[in-house]
């Protein structure tokens, strides 16, 4: 199983330039100190909302990849509806020249609406928009020249796109929150699936994952092809409760004021303790505990073949941040990655 931690580059307090060039130096901090405690692959987000400075992934990716050797850098997710794949490929391809091969997408349609109007498009073609352009950067990825025709963007015409990837195949995956169609499209195409699970109980996923791994047997795709991930959020200290206390707050505030947009209740304490049980979704507690906890969730969806932990949406420090990135490093991977 390969461990990694996906970002946002969420920021609070001041919105000083000054305090967002701290917060930016302090997530590359924390990429270079997951590279070190072992960790095999390091994500960033895609927002276009005040609270979040990762508009720009691929640049985050590209200054990370200068401070480091070995671990992998990923998109989480790249919001694709709203972009133009031709130039989604060529950061990209960018970014695994500059990081000598290490350069990955997750490709998804975004949890958040704010970049359909922000770059012109319609949320009422939310599923089209996906579908069409999840296919030219397939094609792109995999055929040179391009020859392609669409609804959504101007036609190419036997046109190559530079620059080449390092990798001969540069990894696309494609990140979903829970929608079957989005799961059978993944199956259908033979793209490894990464599932984010923020909430409710783990297990009720199984069928999603089932759904895509019999899609893509249907369609012929090799079994290895057919990898499922999993983003979830995480915490870890040494003593459990503590992690919990510390967790809760910022976990509140955060997702009771995405609530408010979206309808949801008020998030409770009785709420974050059902999350933080055996069955619940949220990775919050001690190694052991969340260990134990991580091996049940793999053994209920079938099987993982990668975990992102997503660690900074709880209002935590960035030396709380780093001493968890740095005990999960001496106490919890090792165990994970013998799955």
């Amino acid at each position: 199983m390969e461990i990694g931690i996906d970002s946002f580059a969420a920021i609070s307090g001041s919105a000083s330039p000054n305090a967002h060039e701290q917060a930016m130096s302090e997530l590359l901090e924390r990429i270079v100190a997951a590279e070190n405690a072992g960790f095999d692959l390091f994500g960033v987000g895609e927002h276009h909302r005040a609270e979040f400075l990762d508009s720009a992934p691929s640049l985050i990716l590209a200054a990370a990849a200068a401070q480091t050797q070995r671990i992998r850098l990923t998109s989480a997710v790249t919001v694709l509806s709203a972009a133009d794949p031709v130039r989604v490929f060529q950061q990209y391809a960018t970014l695994d020249l500059i990081s000598k091969g290490r350069a990955e997408i997750v490709a998804g349609r975004g949890s958040f609406s704010e970049a359909f109007p922000l770059f012109g498009y319609d949320l009422s073609d939310y599923d089209e928009l996906f579908d069409e352009k999840l296919a030219l950067l397939l094609k792109i990825r995999d055929t040179q020249p391009v020859t392609w025709s669409g609804t959504f963007r101007a036609p190419l015409l036997n046109q190559a796109i530079y620059p080449r990837p390092l990798q001969s195949l540069l990894p696309i995956w494609v990140g979903v929150g829970g929608s079957p169609a989005s799961c059978e499209r993944a199956g259908r195409l033979g793209l490894p699936l990464m599932i984010a699970i923020i909430g409710g109980q783990t297990k009720r996923f199984r069928s999603l994952v089932d759904q895509y791994q019999q899609t893509g047997h249907a369609h012929g795709h090799d079994p290895q092809q057919l990898k499922v991930g999993m983003h979830a959020l995480c915490y870890v200290e040494k003593d459990s409760q503590a992690a919990k206390e510390r967790f809760y707050p910022g976990y509140a505030e955060v997702f009771t004021k995405i609530g408010k947009e979206r309808g949801w209740p008020p998030v409770t304490r009785a709420h974050f303790d059902r999350q933080v049980d055996q069955s619940g979704a949220l990775l919050v507690g001690s190694p052991a505990e969340v260990a134990d906890k991580l091996h049940r969730h793999s053994q209920d969806l079938g099987g993982l073949s990668r975990v992102t932990f997503q660690m900074n949406v709880a209002a935590l420090s960035h030396d709380q941040l780093l001493k968890s990135i740095n005990l999960m490093g001496d106490t919890l991977l090792p165990s994970l990655q013998a799955l």
